[in-house]
Parts: C-alpha cells; sequence; structure tokens
C-alpha cells in the first residue's frame, strides 16, 4: 500500500469513528459544530474523511466530546488477534507439573502483545503427585471445574472445590498440596508481562 493509500485509510477511519461517536451521543453536527467551533462543513468533510484533520481540530472535537483523543485511531490500530481452541483440541504440552502427572492442555495460543497470557486446562488424577512449589514471574487465575483439593499459595492453603476460584501472585511457591476428589479439573490462566 502506498503512502498516500495509507493516509486515506487513516482520514476515513478518523472521519468514521468521529461520526460514530457523535451519532452514539445523539449530537448533530451542528452540535458539534458550535461545541467545537468547528464549520459544518469541515465537520462534513472530516467525516467523510475528505480531509485530514489538524491535531489542534482533532484536540478540540476530543475536549467537546468528552473522549480520549485517541479514540479516533481506535479502529486503525493495529489489527486484535483472537486465538480459537475448539473442545477436546487444545495442544497437550510439557511444564513442570507434568513430571507430577498433572497434564496441561493450552487453551490459546499467545497473542503479540505486552502482556503474556496462557490459559491451561489443567487435569489432577489418581497417578497425580501433589506439588505445592511452582514459582514463575507474573499472576495466576485458577477456576475449578470438577473435584476438591487443597491449593497452597505462599504460607496459605485454600480448599477448592467446583465453582470455586483462587487469583494470586505467581512468584510465590504455589500448587496442589491435596487432591480430595477426582478427577480434579480447573482452568489455569497465567499472565504476565514481557518487561
Amino acid at each position: 500500500m502506498t503512502e498516500k493509500g495509507t493516509e486515506n485509510t487513516l482520514e476515513a477511519s478518523i472521519g468514521l469513528q468521529l461520526k460514530s461517536i457523535r451519532t452514539a451521543l445523539g449530537m448533530t453536527m451542528t452540535d458539534l459544530s458550535k461545541a467545537a467551533s468547528v464549520s459544518v462543513g469541515m465537520l462534513s468533510k472530516i467525516e467523510n474523511g475528505q480531509i485530514s484533520p489538524s491535531l489542534s481540530t482533532l484536540q478540540s472535537l476530543a475536549e467537546s466530546l468528552n473522549i480520549p483523543i485517541s479514540s479516533f485511531f481506535q479502529k486503525f490500530e493495529v489489527a486484535r488477534e483472537a486465538s480459537l481452541v475448539k473442545a477436546g483440541e487444545g495442544l497437550v504440552i510439557e511444564r513442570r507439573g507434568t513430571r507430577s502427572g498433572h497434564i496441561y492442555q493450552l487453551l490459546g495460543a499467545p497473542l503479540r502483545n505486552r502482556v503474556k497470557m496462557e490459559p491451561y486446562l489443567i487435569t489432577l488424577t489418581k497417578d497425580s503427585d501433589t506439588y505445592p512449589l511452582f514459582q514463575h514471574p507474573g499472576v495466576e487465575f485458577i477456576y475449578m471445574l470438577e473435584g476438591e483439593l487443597v491449593y497452597r499459595h505462599a504460607d496459605k492453603d485454600y480448599s477448592l472445590g467446583t465453582g470455586d476460584s483462587l487469583f494470586f501472585d505467581a512468584q510465590a511457591p504455589h500448587g496442589p498440596l491435596e487432591i480430595l476428589s477426582f478427577p480434579c479439573t480447573y482452568l489455569a490462566a497465567i499472565a504476565s508481562t514481557d518487561e
């Protein structure tokens, strides 16, 4: 795509976003024109992507709409990603718990983002060992799907059953201390930053 094409796409994106926000707020072009001190003709050209508005014009429009100026660029930013894993198709991977008989199924591929998120389906069987000594950067959230267990985090134990959840700092030692009923399955989402 040429630089000119990029500019036109950006202008069109800003115009569509401006019109969308204005109409969602129930403002007419005349209302916004008066509030932002921008002529109706200029406003029409911006909304139709026919001109490239100055930063001061965008700032005035943003203030009049009571939104951050960055709102005008949201639709133009890098495409947002999603990762779909169909039932039963999660990739079984090896993590430290695998040695203890814990089965880890990765439920989503990592996305390009400053925050790294790893969602897992973890299954503990009668052959699984307890291992309350996992440690890694970031935070972790677990949600019990079935079974019961005692989960240790740092120096505290939590009894968890179906529907219970636990959110914690993952740098402290943590993990299943005692498995009370089988099968024992829970979702775990681990989040950390690349920094």
